[in-house]
C-alpha cells in the first residue's frame, strides 16, 4: 500500500528508484534525505517526510484554483481539455479560438462534467471540453467567456507524427557528422567557421552528401573562451561569434590585422584550438571592424531591423555579457555574485549600466548580427545546391548554470542542481554534466514557451534537429550540486513534450532526431517513433543482446540515423588500438582490473567486427583481409574502408560518416568526465586541410564506397 509520501513523489515525478545501463543492469534505491531535498529542489517546500500528507493535498486541490491550464498539448484528431467552473457557470460560458494569424475561427463543441468539489460553500466542477472540428496544427488563443469575465489559455493542437521530407522514403540519404570548430583550412584563423562551413556544403553537394550534422553552434562565455564545450552554451538562442570569418564583415579592411600577422599565422599551425589565442584575435579585430561597419548607412541599417527582429532575448544576451565583463575580474561565480541589484536582468540598475556602457552592449549585438548572417548564407548554399536535407543541428540537454538563460529566467531551472547521467554500457563511471535543466512545474506554467524558443532557433535553416540526449523529454538525472549528495530522475511531462516537438517540427518542417544512447527506459523508442522521432544508432551498439555478434546491415534500425560512432567515442582506428582505454587508464578513471577486462572486452569486439565483415563480404577487393591483426600486428589493411561499407549498406535511413574515421585520427574528440586540465575536449583539430579533401586518396575511396552502398 501506498503512503503518502510514495504518493506525493509519484504525484512530482521523482523517481526513488532505479536501473542503471551497464551490461548487467545495477539497481539503486535513492535515500529518503536525497528524495526530500529534490521535492525542494523542485520548488515545493518540505521540512520533513511526516508532513508529505498536507503537501499532497495542497498539490492535489491546486487544480481547482483556476479556470484554465496555461496550454493544453492535444492532438489534431482528439481535441480536448478540462475547465474548472463555478457549478451555477458550468452551462452557461462561450468559447471563442483564434489563430496564430489572429484569426477567429468557429468551433462547435461538446462537454461533460467528470468531478466537483466543494470550496468553502462553493461547489465547483471540473468540464471536459471536446472541440467537434478538425484543426490544422498550430498554436491557438483559447478564450472561455463567463458573462463579463473572460479566461485565457494556449491550444497547441500537433500533428500525429513530426514532419519527414518525402527524401527520406525515397532515397537512401547519407551525409558527414562534423565538429565545425575542428575543420582545418588554408585560409581560416585556427578554428573552423562558417566560410569553412559554407565550403563544406559545395564539397558535399560535389561527392553526392546530402546531409550534414554540426556539433551545437551556440554562444558561449565572452570572457573564459576555454570553457569550450559546445553542450554547455550560454544561450541556445544565440550563436558563437567564434565561428565568424572577421575576413567577410561589411567594413573589414586588411590593414587591421598589421602587427598580428604572426600570432595568425601561430593560431593556424597550432595542433590543437587555441581557443583564448582565437577568440581574442578575432575580437580585436572585430572591434575595428564594428568601427568602420557603424558608417556603411545600408549595412547600419540591416543591423537595426535585426536588433529589433531579436528584441529583448538580444537586449537581455548583450547586457549580461557586457555586466560579465565588467566584473569578471571583481567577482567569483558568475553573476550569482555581481551586485544585488544586477542579479535582477529587469532591474533599473541593469537599465542604467547598460545604457553607461552603450557601446559594449552594441558591440554584443552586432557579433550576433555577423554569426546569423554568416550562417544564412551557409542556409541559401543549402538550398541553392538542393541537398535533401542539409544542416542537421544539434540541441543539448542543458546549458551552463552561469549562463543569460538562467540570469534572465532562474526560476525555469531545478534550483541547485545539474544535470548529469547514471551508468551505461559506454560510460560506466556515470556522467556528471553540471548543466541547468528546466524545472517540468515551472516550464509547464510557462506554457512551454522557453522550450518552444530555443526549439524554433534550433531549427532555423535546418532539415533535421538532433535532440541531445532526447530521454530528457521523459526524464532526466538531476544530481545536487553538492557532489556528496546523491541524485535521482525527474521526470516531464512527456507527451506534452513530444506533441510540442511534433508541432515545432511540422511549422518549421524539421526533421527530428533523439541521441537515445545510454540508460533508455523500455519501450521509450517504440513512444518516439509513433511520435515521428527518429533515432540515432552507432555500429558499437548494434550487436545481439548488446554484447553479442554484429548485427548484419540488414538488422540495423530502419528509422535511425546511424554513424561509426560519436565525438564521445574513439575514432575508428583508435578504438581497435584500444587508444581510449589507455587514456582513461593513465587518468585514474579505471582501475587495473578494469583495464584489464576492458581490453578483453575489446578484444572479443574486434573479433566479432571482423567476423560480421567477412560474412557480409565488406572488404574492398584490392584490399582482401590479411590476417587478424588483433595482437599487436598493425591495423588490418582497407579495415576502414570494410567498416565505412558495413555501416553504409544498413537500412538505416541515413547514415553519417565522420572524417576522424576517414583520415585516420587516433586521439579522442571529448573525453566525457573530464575537464581541459586532463584532456584537451573539444579542441582537436582535423590533420587534413579542407581544400585537400577531394586529392586525398582515403577520402575518394571512402566516398566511392560510401556513395554505392546507398545508391
Amino acid at each position: 500500500m501506498q503512503t503518502d509520501w510514495d504518493k506525493l513523489l509519484e504525484k512530482l515525478g521523482i523517481a526513488k528508484a532505479f536501473c542503471d545501463a551497464v551490461h548487467r543492469e545495477h539497481a539503486y534505491t535513492v535515500s529518503d534525505e536525497a528524495l526530500l531535498k529534490m521535492v525542494n529542489h523542485l520548488g515545493f517546500p518540505l521540512k520533513k517526510i511526516e508532513d508529505s500528507g498536507m503537501l499532497l493535498e495542497k498539490l492535489n486541490n491546486r487544480r481547482w484554483q483556476y479556470v484554465l491550464e496555461p496550454i493544453y498539448v492535444v492532438k489534431a484528431h482528439d481535441i480536448s481539455f478540462d475547465a474548472v467552473l463555478r457549478e451555477s457557470d458550468a452551462d452557461d460560458f462561450e468559447l471563442e479560438l483564434q489563430s496564430a494569424e489572429g484569426d477567429d475561427v468557429t468551433v462547435e463543441y461538446t462537454y461533460e462534467k467528470t468531478a466537483e468539489k466543494f470550496i468553502g460553500t462553493t461547489k465547483y466542477v471540473r468540464l471536459q471540453i471536446k472541440i467537434d472540428a478538425n484543426l490544422a496544427p498550430q498554436y491557438y488563443q483559447l478564450q472561455l467567456r463567463i458573462k463579463d469575465k473572460n479566461y485565457r489559455s494556449t491550444l497547441a493542437v500537433t500533428p500525429q507524427k513530426c514532419y519527414v521530407p518525402r527524401a527520406i522514403n525515397e532515397h537512401r540519404l547519407w551525409g558527414f557528422a562534423i565538429q565545425l570548430y575542428s575543420l582545418t583550412s588554408k585560409r581560416n584563423w585556427g578554428v573552423g567557421d562558417f566560410t569553412d562551413l559554407l565550403e563544406f556544403v559545395k564539397m558535399c553537394h560535389c561527392v553526392g552528401a546530402d546531409v550534414i550534422g554540426v556539433n551545437p553552434l551556440n554562444v558561449l562565455t565572452h570572457d573564459y573562451p576555454e570553457n569550450a564545450s559546445p553542450y554547455a552554451s550560454v544561450s541556445r538562442l544565440f550563436l558563437n561569434p567564434i565561428y565568424i570569418d572577421v575576413e567577410k564583415i561589411s567594413g573589414y579592411r586588411a590593414d587591421f590585422l598589421k602587427g598580428n600577422e604572426a600570432e595568425l599565422e601561430r593560431l593556424r599551425q597550432s595542433p590543437n584550438i587555441d581557443y583564448t589565442g582565437v577568440y581574442n584575435l578575432k575580437i580585436s579585430i572585430l572591434r575595428k571592424v564594428f568601427a568602420a561597419f557603424r558608417k556603411l548607412k545600408t549595412e547600419y541599417t540591416a543591423f537595426e531591423e535585426y536588433c529589433a527582429e531579436k528584441g529583448e532575448d538580444l537586449e537581455g544576451l548583450a547586457a549580461y555579457q557586457t555586466i560579465y565583463s565588467a566584473y569578471k575580474d571583481k567577482v567569483y561565480n558568475g553573476w550569482r555574485s555581481w551586485p544585488q541589484e544586477l542579479q535582477n536582468p529587469r532591474s533599473k540598475a541593469v537599465q542604467d549600466f547598460c545604457a553607461a556602457h552603450a557601446d559594449e552592449v552594441l558591440f554584443f549585438k552586432f557579433l550576433q548580427y555577423c554569426a546569423e548572417t554568416q550562417l544564412r548564407q551557409v542556409y541559401k548554399k543549402v538550398e541553392s545546391y538542393g541537398l535533401k536535407i542539409g544542416l542537421y543541428r544539434d540541441l543539448p540537454v542543458g546549458l551552463s548554470k552561469d549562463s543569460v538563460e538562467l540570469w534572465m529566467n532562474e526560476s525555469l531551472f531545478i534550483k541547485d542542481c545539474g544535470a548529469g547521467a547514471p551508468p551505461d554500457v559506454f560510460f560506466p563511471t556515470g556522467q556528471r554534466w553540471a548543466l541547468g535543466a528546466f524545472n517540468p512545474f515551472a516550464l509547464k506554467e510557462a506554457a512551454y514557451v522557453p522550450f518552444i524558443r530555443i526549439l524554433r532557433a534550433a531549427m532555423e535553416g535546418a532539415g533535421a534537429l538532433r535532440i541531445d540526449h532526447v530521454m530528457s523529454l521523459m526524464r532526466l538525472y538531476i544530481l545536487p550540486d553538492n557532489e556528496k549528495e546523491e541524485g535521482t530522475y525527474v521526470y516531464y511531462n512527456f507527451d506534452d513534450m513530444l506533441g510540442i516537438m511534433a508541432l515545432e517540427s511540422h511549422l518549421n518542417k524539421c526533421m527530428v532526431v533523439g541521441e537515445s544512447i545510454g540508460n533508455v527506459p523500455d519501450g521509450f523508442i517504440e513512444k518516439l517513433h509513433d511520435r515521428g522521432l527518429y533515432s540515432l544508432s552507432v555500429v558499437w551498439a548494434e550487436r545481439w543482446n548488446g554484447v553479442g555478434d554484429f548485427k548484419a546491415p540488414y538488422d540495423f534500425p530502419k528509422t535511425a540515423f546511424c554513424s561509426v560512432g560519436t565525438h564521445d567515442m574513439a575514432p575508428l582506428r583508435m578504438r581497435w588500438f584500444g587508444g581510449d582505454i589507455e587514456t582513461m587508464y593513465q587518468l585514474g578513471m579505471l582501475s587495473e582490473a578494469e583495464r584489464h577486462d576492458q581490453y578483453k572486452g575489446r578484444e572479443d569486439e574486434r573479433i566479432r567486427l571482423l567476423r560480421v565483415l567477412d560474412y557480409n563480404g565488406m572488404w574492398p577487393q584490392d584490399k582482401p583481409r590479411q590476417g587478424d591483426c588483433l595482437y599487436g600486428e598493425g591495423y588490418p589493411n582497407g579495415l576502414t574502408e570494410a567498416v565505412e561499407k558495413y555501416a553504409a549498406a544498413g537500412c538505416s535511413v541515413v547514415y553519417l560518416a565522420q572524417l576522424e574515421d576517414i583520415f585516420g585520427v587516433e586521439v579522442l574528440q571529448n573525453l566525457p568526465g573530464t575537464d581541459r586540465d586532463k584532456h584537451p575536449n573539444w579542441r582537436r583539430k582535423l590533420p587534413v586541410k579542407l581544400e585537400d579533401y577531394t586529392s586525398r586518396d582515403d577520402f575518394n575511396r571512402a566516398m566511392d564506397i560510401i556513395s554505392s552502398e546507398r545508391e
